[in-house]
Protein backbone atom coordinates (compact mmCIF):
# COMPACT_ATOMS: atom_id res chain seq x y z
CA UNK A 1 0.00 0.00 0.00
CA UNK A 2 1.82 3.36 -1.04
CA UNK A 3 2.15 6.62 -2.49
CA UNK A 4 5.61 7.22 -4.26
CA UNK A 5 8.79 9.26 -2.26
CA UNK A 6 11.92 9.82 -4.21
CA UNK A 7 14.55 10.13 -1.95
CA UNK A 8 18.80 10.77 -3.13
CA UNK A 9 21.09 7.88 -1.95
CA UNK A 10 25.34 8.58 -1.81
CA UNK A 11 26.72 6.26 -4.04
CA UNK A 12 30.48 5.73 -3.55
CA UNK A 13 31.02 2.90 -6.39
CA UNK A 14 34.90 2.88 -5.54
CA UNK A 15 34.99 2.06 -1.73
CA UNK A 16 33.36 -0.58 0.06
CA UNK A 17 34.17 -2.91 3.14
CA UNK A 18 34.81 -2.35 6.70
CA UNK A 19 38.01 -2.43 9.06
CA UNK A 20 41.71 -1.95 8.27
CA UNK A 21 42.62 -3.97 5.73
CA UNK A 22 39.18 -2.45 3.90
CA UNK A 23 40.08 1.01 4.41
CA UNK A 24 43.38 0.92 3.08
CA UNK A 25 41.94 -0.50 0.15
CA UNK A 26 39.79 1.95 -0.01
CA UNK A 27 42.29 4.95 0.06
CA UNK A 28 44.41 3.11 -3.12
CA UNK A 29 40.73 2.45 -5.20
CA UNK A 30 39.75 6.06 -4.20
CA UNK A 31 44.04 7.09 -5.59
CA UNK A 32 42.77 4.96 -8.50
CA UNK A 33 39.54 5.99 -9.06
CA UNK A 34 40.94 9.52 -9.32
CA UNK A 35 43.33 9.07 -11.96
CA UNK A 36 40.19 7.00 -14.15
CA UNK A 37 38.38 9.48 -16.82
CA UNK A 38 34.84 10.93 -15.24
CA UNK A 39 32.57 8.29 -15.36
CA UNK A 40 28.45 9.11 -15.96
CA UNK A 41 26.15 9.07 -12.80
CA UNK A 42 24.67 5.72 -12.72
CA UNK A 43 23.55 5.60 -9.45
CA UNK A 44 21.88 2.05 -8.94
CA UNK A 45 23.29 -1.12 -8.97
CA UNK A 46 22.12 -3.10 -12.15
CA UNK A 47 21.71 -6.39 -13.36
CA UNK A 48 24.42 -7.41 -16.41
CA UNK A 49 24.55 -5.89 -19.53
CA UNK A 50 23.17 -9.25 -20.91
CA UNK A 51 19.93 -9.56 -19.03
CA UNK A 52 18.94 -6.34 -20.13
CA UNK A 53 19.77 -7.63 -23.75
CA UNK A 54 17.78 -11.22 -23.32
CA UNK A 55 14.58 -9.19 -22.25
CA UNK A 56 15.41 -6.93 -25.40
CA UNK A 57 15.57 -10.03 -27.55
CA UNK A 58 12.14 -11.61 -25.99
CA UNK A 59 10.03 -8.40 -26.68
CA UNK A 60 11.28 -7.90 -30.13
CA UNK A 61 10.84 -11.58 -31.29
CA UNK A 62 6.66 -11.16 -30.81
CA UNK A 63 6.41 -7.48 -32.76
CA UNK A 64 5.70 -7.00 -36.52
CA UNK A 65 7.09 -3.65 -36.42
CA UNK A 66 9.49 -0.99 -34.51
CA UNK A 67 9.42 -0.76 -30.66
CA UNK A 68 9.98 2.91 -29.88
CA UNK A 69 10.52 3.99 -26.17
CA UNK A 70 11.56 6.45 -24.67
CA UNK A 71 12.89 7.25 -20.93
CA UNK A 72 12.39 10.75 -18.55
CA UNK A 73 13.52 13.34 -19.34
CA UNK A 74 14.14 14.54 -16.02
CA UNK A 75 11.50 17.79 -15.93
CA UNK A 76 8.62 15.15 -15.07
CA UNK A 77 8.73 17.25 -11.44
CA UNK A 78 9.45 20.74 -11.08
CA UNK A 79 9.95 19.96 -7.14
CA UNK A 80 13.52 21.19 -5.85
CA UNK A 81 13.72 17.79 -3.94
CA UNK A 82 13.31 15.90 -6.65
CA UNK A 83 15.93 13.35 -8.01
CA UNK A 84 15.55 11.48 -11.38
CA UNK A 85 14.57 8.12 -11.34
CA UNK A 86 13.96 6.34 -14.86
CA UNK A 87 10.30 5.10 -16.17
CA UNK A 88 10.19 1.55 -14.60
CA UNK A 89 9.51 -0.60 -18.24
CA UNK A 90 12.31 1.72 -19.65
CA UNK A 91 14.89 0.86 -17.30
CA UNK A 92 14.08 -2.90 -17.36
CA UNK A 93 14.79 -3.13 -20.92
CA UNK A 94 18.03 -1.10 -21.02
CA UNK A 95 19.52 -0.70 -16.90
CA UNK A 96 20.16 2.87 -17.76
CA UNK A 97 19.37 5.59 -15.50
CA UNK A 98 19.74 8.97 -16.82
CA UNK A 99 17.59 11.57 -18.44
CA UNK A 100 16.77 11.69 -22.49
CA UNK A 101 17.82 8.67 -24.09
CA UNK A 102 15.68 6.22 -27.14
CA UNK A 103 15.07 2.67 -27.58
CA UNK A 104 14.60 1.43 -31.02
CA UNK A 105 13.73 -2.34 -31.66
CA UNK A 106 13.20 -3.84 -34.95
CA UNK A 107 11.89 -7.41 -35.52
CA UNK A 108 14.58 -9.73 -35.50
CA UNK A 109 16.65 -10.65 -38.83
CA UNK A 110 15.00 -13.87 -39.91
CA UNK A 111 11.51 -13.20 -38.79
CA UNK A 112 8.69 -12.81 -41.32
CA UNK A 113 8.04 -9.43 -39.83
CA UNK A 114 11.49 -7.94 -40.86
CA UNK A 115 10.09 -5.64 -43.78
CA UNK A 116 13.56 -3.62 -43.74
CA UNK A 117 16.76 -3.62 -45.83
CA UNK A 118 18.39 -2.43 -42.55
CA UNK A 119 22.07 -2.83 -41.90
CA UNK A 120 23.76 -3.84 -38.79
CA UNK A 121 22.17 -3.88 -35.20
CA UNK A 122 18.60 -5.13 -34.74
CA UNK A 123 18.28 -2.37 -31.86
CA UNK A 124 19.51 1.28 -31.51
CA UNK A 125 20.23 2.98 -28.53
CA UNK A 126 20.04 7.13 -28.72
CA UNK A 127 21.59 9.31 -25.43
CA UNK A 128 21.64 13.43 -25.44
CA UNK A 129 25.47 14.61 -27.04
CA UNK A 130 27.94 15.74 -24.63
CA UNK A 131 27.36 18.71 -22.98
CA UNK A 132 30.39 20.04 -21.21
CA UNK A 133 28.57 23.39 -19.55
CA UNK A 134 25.53 21.01 -18.10
CA UNK A 135 27.71 18.66 -16.74
CA UNK A 136 29.26 20.98 -14.40
CA UNK A 137 26.30 21.94 -12.84
CA UNK A 138 24.86 18.28 -13.22
CA UNK A 139 27.71 15.51 -13.12
CA UNK A 140 28.95 13.84 -16.04
CA UNK A 141 26.74 11.95 -18.36
CA UNK A 142 27.06 9.14 -20.89
CA UNK A 143 26.63 10.10 -24.21
CA UNK A 144 27.39 8.66 -27.56
CA UNK A 145 30.51 9.87 -28.28
CA UNK A 146 32.11 8.10 -25.16
CA UNK A 147 35.16 5.51 -25.67
CA UNK A 148 33.49 2.19 -25.28
CA UNK A 149 29.91 3.63 -24.85
CA UNK A 150 28.76 -0.08 -26.76
CA UNK A 151 30.45 -1.91 -23.96
CA UNK A 152 29.11 0.29 -21.03
CA UNK A 153 25.55 0.54 -22.37
CA UNK A 154 25.16 -3.06 -23.79
CA UNK A 155 24.06 -1.48 -26.74
CA UNK A 156 25.77 -2.21 -30.42
CA UNK A 157 24.75 0.82 -31.84
CA UNK A 158 24.37 3.99 -29.89
CA UNK A 159 22.93 6.90 -31.84
CA UNK A 160 22.73 11.11 -30.73
CA UNK A 161 19.08 11.99 -29.71
CA UNK A 162 18.45 14.24 -32.50
CA UNK A 163 18.68 11.77 -34.83
CA UNK A 164 15.57 9.95 -33.61
CA UNK A 165 13.30 11.01 -35.61
CA UNK A 166 15.11 10.97 -39.12
CA UNK A 167 15.05 7.37 -38.04
CA UNK A 168 11.64 6.63 -36.96
CA UNK A 169 10.34 8.67 -40.15
CA UNK A 170 12.88 6.43 -42.59
CA UNK A 171 11.17 3.53 -40.97
CA UNK A 172 7.74 4.37 -41.30
CA UNK A 173 8.42 4.63 -44.86
CA UNK A 174 8.91 0.43 -44.72
CA UNK A 175 6.60 -0.10 -41.65
CA UNK A 176 2.30 0.23 -40.67
CA UNK A 177 2.59 0.07 -37.34
CA UNK A 178 4.79 0.81 -34.33
CA UNK A 179 4.97 -0.03 -30.89
CA UNK A 180 5.12 2.35 -27.77
CA UNK A 181 3.64 2.04 -24.38
CA UNK A 182 0.11 4.03 -24.91
CA UNK A 183 -1.67 6.15 -22.13
CA UNK A 184 -3.52 5.12 -19.54
CA UNK A 185 -5.54 6.26 -16.24
CA UNK A 186 -2.95 4.95 -13.24
CA UNK A 187 -4.12 4.44 -9.83
CA UNK A 188 -2.02 7.19 -8.42
CA UNK A 189 -2.00 9.53 -10.87
CA UNK A 190 1.03 10.10 -13.02
CA UNK A 191 3.34 12.19 -15.70
CA UNK A 192 1.64 12.91 -18.76
CA UNK A 193 5.03 10.75 -20.28
CA UNK A 194 3.52 8.31 -22.36
CA UNK A 195 1.45 10.98 -24.19
CA UNK A 196 3.95 12.57 -25.11
CA UNK A 197 5.58 10.19 -26.72
CA UNK A 198 2.76 8.88 -28.74
CA UNK A 199 2.48 12.65 -30.05
CA UNK A 200 6.53 12.17 -30.93
CA UNK A 201 5.80 9.41 -32.51
CA UNK A 202 2.43 10.60 -34.71
CA UNK A 203 4.53 14.09 -36.06
CA UNK A 204 7.78 11.63 -37.45
CA UNK A 205 4.91 9.22 -38.82
CA UNK A 206 1.71 10.30 -39.09
CA UNK A 207 0.60 7.56 -41.16
CA UNK A 208 1.46 4.59 -39.17
CA UNK A 209 -0.69 2.91 -36.54
CA UNK A 210 0.68 3.08 -33.07
CA UNK A 211 0.17 -0.31 -30.98
CA UNK A 212 0.63 -0.84 -26.98
CA UNK A 213 3.77 -2.93 -26.28
CA UNK A 214 2.75 -2.52 -22.22
CA UNK A 215 1.31 -5.61 -21.96
CA UNK A 216 4.35 -7.50 -23.48
CA UNK A 217 6.14 -5.83 -21.08
CA UNK A 218 4.58 -6.60 -18.19
CA UNK A 219 4.44 -10.21 -19.16
CA UNK A 220 7.78 -10.09 -19.31
CA UNK A 221 8.09 -8.15 -15.26
CA UNK A 222 5.93 -10.95 -13.82
CA UNK A 223 8.90 -13.46 -13.25
CA UNK A 224 11.93 -12.26 -11.62
CA UNK A 225 15.45 -12.67 -12.55
CA UNK A 226 17.81 -14.63 -9.77
CA UNK A 227 19.75 -10.80 -9.85
CA UNK A 228 16.16 -9.14 -9.35
CA UNK A 229 15.70 -11.39 -6.60
CA UNK A 230 18.73 -10.79 -4.67
CA UNK A 231 18.51 -6.83 -5.29
CA UNK A 232 14.31 -7.72 -3.72
CA UNK A 233 15.99 -9.90 -0.94
CA UNK A 234 18.12 -6.71 -0.20
CA UNK A 235 15.29 -4.29 -0.30
CA UNK A 236 13.15 -6.27 2.23
CA UNK A 237 16.38 -7.38 4.21
CA UNK A 238 16.75 -3.45 4.95
CA UNK A 239 12.70 -3.18 5.58
CA UNK A 240 13.12 -5.76 8.36
CA UNK A 241 15.75 -4.24 9.62
CA UNK A 242 14.07 -0.90 10.07
CA UNK A 243 10.81 -2.57 11.72
CA UNK A 244 12.76 -4.00 14.60
CA UNK A 245 14.36 -0.46 15.06
CA UNK A 246 10.53 0.83 14.98
CA UNK A 247 9.87 -1.81 17.24
CA UNK A 248 12.27 -1.07 19.79
CA UNK A 249 12.18 2.59 19.84
CA UNK A 250 7.83 2.67 20.03
CA UNK A 251 6.47 4.17 22.98
CA UNK A 252 3.72 6.84 23.96
CA UNK A 253 4.59 10.65 23.45
CA UNK A 254 6.46 10.09 20.32
CA UNK A 255 5.17 11.66 16.82
CA UNK A 256 4.45 9.15 13.97
CA UNK A 257 7.15 10.57 11.69
CA UNK A 258 9.45 10.29 13.65
CA UNK A 259 9.05 6.28 13.89
CA UNK A 260 8.99 6.66 9.88
CA UNK A 261 12.35 8.88 10.13
CA UNK A 262 14.05 6.30 12.39
CA UNK A 263 12.55 3.76 9.60
CA UNK A 264 14.05 5.91 6.76
CA UNK A 265 17.21 6.21 8.64
CA UNK A 266 17.91 2.84 9.24
CA UNK A 267 16.73 2.42 5.59
CA UNK A 268 19.39 5.06 4.04
CA UNK A 269 22.60 3.90 6.29
CA UNK A 270 21.91 0.50 4.97
CA UNK A 271 22.48 1.25 1.76
CA UNK A 272 18.79 1.73 0.10
CA UNK A 273 18.45 4.73 -2.47
CA UNK A 274 15.37 5.77 -1.34
CA UNK A 275 11.77 4.76 0.33
CA UNK A 276 9.59 1.99 -1.69
CA UNK A 277 6.63 4.73 -1.09
CA UNK A 278 5.81 7.17 1.57
CA UNK A 279 5.88 5.54 5.11
CA UNK A 280 2.66 5.11 5.89
CA UNK A 281 2.72 5.28 10.50
CA UNK A 282 -0.89 5.39 11.53
CA UNK A 283 -1.77 5.52 15.70
CA UNK A 284 -4.87 5.31 16.70
CA UNK A 285 -7.80 6.19 14.50
CA UNK A 286 -4.89 6.72 11.64
CA UNK A 287 -4.59 2.93 11.40
CA UNK A 288 -7.66 2.72 9.95
CA UNK A 289 -6.93 4.93 7.16
CA UNK A 290 -5.48 2.15 4.17
CA UNK A 291 -2.90 5.08 2.66
CA UNK A 292 -2.16 7.72 5.85
CA UNK A 293 0.81 9.37 5.04
CA UNK A 294 0.24 12.76 7.34
CA UNK A 295 2.08 11.60 10.03
CA UNK A 296 1.51 14.31 12.21
CA UNK A 297 -0.48 12.87 15.18
CA UNK A 298 0.89 12.06 18.23
CA UNK A 299 1.31 8.25 19.33
CA UNK A 300 -1.17 8.29 22.80
CA UNK A 301 -1.07 5.32 25.79
CA UNK A 302 -3.22 2.72 24.41
CA UNK A 303 -2.79 3.50 20.51
CA UNK A 304 -2.40 0.53 18.25
CA UNK A 305 -0.13 1.96 15.44
CA UNK A 306 0.25 0.41 12.32
CA UNK A 307 3.29 0.78 10.23
CA UNK A 308 3.14 -0.25 6.79
CA UNK A 309 7.32 1.05 5.39
CA UNK A 310 9.55 -0.60 3.49
CA UNK A 311 12.58 0.36 1.06
CA UNK A 312 13.76 0.65 -2.41
CA UNK A 313 16.72 -1.14 -3.00
CA UNK A 314 18.36 -0.53 -6.85
CA UNK A 315 15.61 0.47 -7.88
CA UNK A 316 13.58 -2.68 -6.29
CA UNK A 317 10.85 -2.62 -3.64
CA UNK A 318 9.79 -4.04 -0.61
CA UNK A 319 6.78 -3.90 1.34
CA UNK A 320 6.50 -4.49 4.86
CA UNK A 321 3.80 -4.22 7.16
CA UNK A 322 3.72 -4.55 11.28
CA UNK A 323 0.94 -3.36 13.89
CA UNK A 324 2.29 -2.97 17.38
CA UNK A 325 1.01 -1.74 20.61
CA UNK A 326 2.28 1.68 21.12
CA UNK A 327 2.98 0.65 25.49
CA UNK A 328 4.06 -2.29 24.52
CA UNK A 329 1.21 -4.59 25.58
CA UNK A 330 -1.82 -5.05 23.37
CA UNK A 331 -5.21 -4.62 24.75
CA UNK A 332 -7.13 -8.34 24.82
CA UNK A 333 -9.42 -6.58 21.58
CA UNK A 334 -6.45 -5.82 20.02
CA UNK A 335 -5.02 -8.76 20.75
CA UNK A 336 -8.01 -10.64 19.31
CA UNK A 337 -8.21 -8.48 16.37
CA UNK A 338 -4.53 -8.86 15.64
CA UNK A 339 -4.52 -12.76 16.23
CA UNK A 340 -7.50 -13.15 13.12
CA UNK A 341 -5.56 -11.08 11.05
CA UNK A 342 -2.67 -13.48 11.50
CA UNK A 343 -4.96 -16.15 11.05
CA UNK A 344 -5.85 -15.06 7.62
CA UNK A 345 -2.51 -14.27 6.62
CA UNK A 346 -1.13 -17.68 7.55
CA UNK A 347 -3.98 -19.65 6.04
CA UNK A 348 -3.34 -17.76 2.56
CA UNK A 349 0.56 -17.98 2.86
CA UNK A 350 -0.15 -21.51 3.29
CA UNK A 351 -1.95 -21.43 0.00
CA UNK A 352 0.67 -20.01 -1.87
CA UNK A 353 1.72 -22.26 -4.85
CA UNK A 354 2.12 -21.86 -8.61
CA UNK A 355 -1.26 -22.02 -9.82
CA UNK A 356 -3.02 -20.44 -7.29
CA UNK A 357 -5.15 -17.05 -8.15
CA UNK A 358 -4.59 -14.30 -6.04
CA UNK A 359 -8.17 -13.32 -6.51
CA UNK A 360 -10.14 -10.69 -8.11
CA UNK A 361 -13.56 -9.30 -8.79
CA UNK A 362 -14.03 -11.98 -11.94
CA UNK A 363 -12.77 -14.97 -9.63
CA UNK A 364 -13.25 -13.52 -5.79
CA UNK A 365 -16.06 -16.02 -5.55
CA UNK A 366 -13.57 -19.20 -6.60
CA UNK A 367 -13.86 -21.09 -3.57
CA UNK A 368 -10.05 -21.57 -3.23
CA UNK A 369 -8.82 -18.74 -3.88
CA UNK A 370 -6.36 -16.91 -1.54
CA UNK A 371 -8.27 -13.74 -1.02
CA UNK A 372 -11.71 -16.01 -0.22
CA UNK A 373 -9.38 -18.00 1.97
CA UNK A 374 -7.97 -15.35 3.94
CA UNK A 375 -11.93 -13.26 3.46
CA UNK A 376 -13.22 -16.46 4.97
CA UNK A 377 -11.65 -16.90 8.27
CA UNK A 378 -11.60 -12.81 8.90
CA UNK A 379 -15.71 -13.15 8.44
CA UNK A 380 -16.02 -16.56 10.60
CA UNK A 381 -13.38 -15.37 13.58
CA UNK A 382 -14.73 -12.65 15.97
CA UNK A 383 -17.74 -9.78 15.29
CA UNK A 384 -17.96 -6.17 15.96
CA UNK A 385 -19.02 -4.23 18.66
CA UNK A 386 -22.80 -5.03 16.96
CA UNK A 387 -22.43 -8.58 16.90
CA UNK A 388 -22.16 -8.23 13.01
CA UNK A 389 -18.70 -10.54 11.10
CA UNK A 390 -15.69 -8.42 10.69
CA UNK A 391 -15.46 -9.33 6.51
CA UNK A 392 -17.21 -6.02 5.85
CA UNK A 393 -14.16 -4.20 7.41
CA UNK A 394 -11.40 -6.23 5.19
CA UNK A 395 -11.77 -3.61 2.60
CA UNK A 396 -9.16 -4.35 0.11
CA UNK A 397 -7.39 -6.67 -1.77
CA UNK A 398 -5.03 -9.52 -0.70
CA UNK A 399 -2.07 -8.65 -1.98
CA UNK A 400 0.05 -7.56 -5.54
CA UNK A 401 3.34 -8.13 -7.06
CA UNK A 402 6.46 -6.17 -5.96
CA UNK A 403 9.18 -5.26 -8.04
CA UNK A 404 10.68 -2.18 -9.83
CA UNK A 405 7.24 -0.68 -8.68
CA UNK A 406 5.73 -1.56 -5.47
CA UNK A 407 3.09 -2.50 -7.29
CA UNK A 408 4.27 -4.42 -9.91
CA UNK A 409 2.29 -5.86 -13.14
CA UNK A 410 1.42 -9.18 -12.73
CA UNK A 411 -2.09 -10.12 -11.24
CA UNK A 412 -4.26 -8.27 -13.73
CA UNK A 413 -6.58 -10.34 -15.11
CA UNK A 414 -6.57 -12.99 -12.29
CA UNK A 415 -3.44 -14.47 -13.92
CA UNK A 416 -2.25 -17.42 -11.71
CA UNK A 417 0.66 -17.36 -9.68
CA UNK A 418 3.90 -19.11 -11.13
CA UNK A 419 7.41 -19.68 -9.73
CA UNK A 420 9.55 -16.45 -9.55
CA UNK A 421 7.01 -14.19 -8.63
CA UNK A 422 6.76 -12.02 -5.61
CA UNK A 423 3.90 -11.05 -3.72
CA UNK A 424 2.51 -9.57 -0.75
CA UNK A 425 0.28 -11.12 1.51
CA UNK A 426 -1.78 -8.19 3.59
CA UNK A 427 -5.06 -9.39 5.15
CA UNK A 428 -6.56 -6.39 7.16
CA UNK A 429 -9.24 -5.42 9.65
CA UNK A 430 -10.31 -1.93 9.78
CA UNK A 431 -12.93 -0.67 12.34
CA UNK A 432 -12.82 3.40 13.01
CA UNK A 433 -15.85 3.06 15.43
CA UNK A 434 -13.31 1.41 17.84
CA UNK A 435 -9.80 3.06 16.41
CA UNK A 436 -8.74 0.04 15.56
CA UNK A 437 -6.64 -1.09 12.55
CA UNK A 438 -4.73 -4.05 11.76
CA UNK A 439 -2.89 -4.91 8.75
CA UNK A 440 0.49 -7.72 8.61
CA UNK A 441 1.99 -7.67 5.10
CA UNK A 442 4.90 -9.97 4.00
CA UNK A 443 6.54 -10.29 0.80
CA UNK A 444 5.96 -14.18 -1.02
CA UNK A 445 8.13 -15.60 -3.59
CA UNK A 446 6.83 -18.29 -5.27
CA UNK A 447 8.69 -21.45 -6.16
CA UNK A 448 8.57 -24.79 -8.05
CA UNK A 449 7.02 -26.54 -5.03
CA UNK A 450 5.08 -24.05 -3.26
CA UNK A 451 6.90 -20.57 -1.25
CA UNK A 452 9.28 -18.97 0.33
CA UNK A 453 8.33 -16.27 2.89
CA UNK A 454 11.12 -13.90 2.42
CA UNK A 455 9.93 -11.39 5.61
CA UNK A 456 9.70 -14.58 7.84
CA UNK A 457 12.96 -12.65 10.12
CA UNK A 458 10.56 -10.31 11.17
CA UNK A 459 8.20 -11.54 13.85
CA UNK A 460 4.59 -11.79 13.59
CA UNK A 461 3.15 -13.69 16.67
CA UNK A 462 2.08 -11.39 19.26
CA UNK A 463 4.02 -12.45 22.22
CA UNK A 464 7.44 -12.36 20.22
CA UNK A 465 6.69 -8.31 18.93
CA UNK A 466 5.99 -7.65 22.77
CA UNK A 467 9.35 -9.45 24.24
CA UNK A 468 10.87 -6.99 21.76
CA UNK A 469 9.27 -3.92 23.08
CA UNK A 470 9.39 -4.81 26.71
CA UNK A 471 13.17 -5.95 26.10
CA UNK A 472 13.86 -2.54 24.55
CA UNK A 473 11.74 -0.94 27.21
CA UNK A 474 13.99 -2.48 29.81
CA UNK A 475 17.14 -1.35 28.09
CA UNK A 476 15.73 2.15 27.91
CA UNK A 477 15.35 2.35 31.46
CA UNK A 478 18.76 1.34 32.18
CA UNK A 479 20.24 3.82 29.77
CA UNK A 480 18.19 6.39 31.33
CA UNK A 481 19.17 5.20 35.02
CA UNK A 482 23.04 5.33 33.96
CA UNK A 483 22.46 9.10 32.21
CA UNK A 484 21.10 10.45 35.83
CA UNK A 485 23.72 9.15 38.10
Amino acid sequence: MSGVLRRFRMNLPCVSGQGWAWRVAALLLLAFCALLPAMAQQRREREPNSVYAGRRAKLASNIDGPVVLLGYTGHEVEAQTYIFAQEENFYYLTGHNEEEAALILLPPAGSSAKKDDWEGPREIFFLPAKNPGKEKWNGVRMSPSDPGIESRTGFALVKDLPELRATVERLAKIYPSFYTILPYERELGGYPHEKEVVDRLKLAAPQAVVKDIRTNINDLRVVKSPTELSLLRQAINLSLDAHFEAMKMMRPGLFEYQVAAKMEYVHEMGGAEDEAYAPIVGAGINSTVLHYDKLFRKIEDGDIVLMDVAAQYAGYAADITRTVPANGKYTPRQREIYEIVLGAQNAAIDAVRPGAIMGCREKRDKKDALYNIAYNYINTHGKDLHGKPLGQYFIHGLGHSIGLNVHDPGLEGCKPLAPGMVVTMEPGIYIPEENLGVRIEDDVLVTESGHELLSQRLPRDPDEIEKIMADAAKERAVTSAQSHQ
